[in-house]
């Protein structure tokens, strides 16, 4: 299984490791507008950009999420949902506050589905049971296009090379 770190500390990752290649297992998160069920994974007629991230609640994951809101939403032909296990309610005062409008913003936190599905739950240290930073292009063939796993959970990801594949898959 994979790892990352914090603050260069090792985390061991769970769950079913997904790659590029792979067939995207269908999931179902939890919107922060409404409580909504959202289906994420599978095939689509859109393709999707799956942005994970540990808690809007921090420095890294709130710059990031705002950086995508921004990128992403020039791109036709791509949703974008950013995920993370933060309750939905607390995501949906974060995309208030911070003007998130062009992108889904939704919660793993009801039975970590997601996290599992994608090989993305922290399995030990300070942050176990959330999400590691990672971002998944799935194509709409349902197969993922792209994958990027953050190696260090307080760096951003690659942005530019995440919108180019998100890009070149549709």
């Amino acid at each position: 299984m994979a790892t990352v770190t914090l603050k260069g500390n090792a985390c061991n990752l769970t769950g079913n490791e997904i790659n590029v290649g792979d067939n995207a297992p269908q999931t179902t998160v939890v919107n922060s507008e409404g409580l909504a069920d959202v289906v994420v994974g599978g095939t689509s007629d859109s393709v999707q950009l799956l942005v994970v991230v540990p808690s809007l609640d921090t420095p890294v994951c709130a710059a990031e999420t705002r950086a995508f809101n921004e990128k992403a939403s020039s791109i036709d032909g791509v949703t974008t949902t950013v995920i993370s296990m933060d309750l939905p309610f607390a995501a949906g005062r974060f995309c208030t506050a911070e003007g998130i409008d062009n992108l889904t913003v939704a919660s793993d936190f009801r039975n970590k589905d997601f996290a599992n599905n994608y090989g993305v739950l922290i399995a030990d240290g300070p942050l176990a049971g959330v999400t590691a930073r990672a971002i998944f292009v799935v194509g709409k063939d349902g197969k993922v296009a792209y994958k990027q796993l953050v190696p260090e959970i307080t760096a951003e990801p690659e942005y530019e090379e995440a919108i180019a594949a998100a890009k070149a898959a549709v």
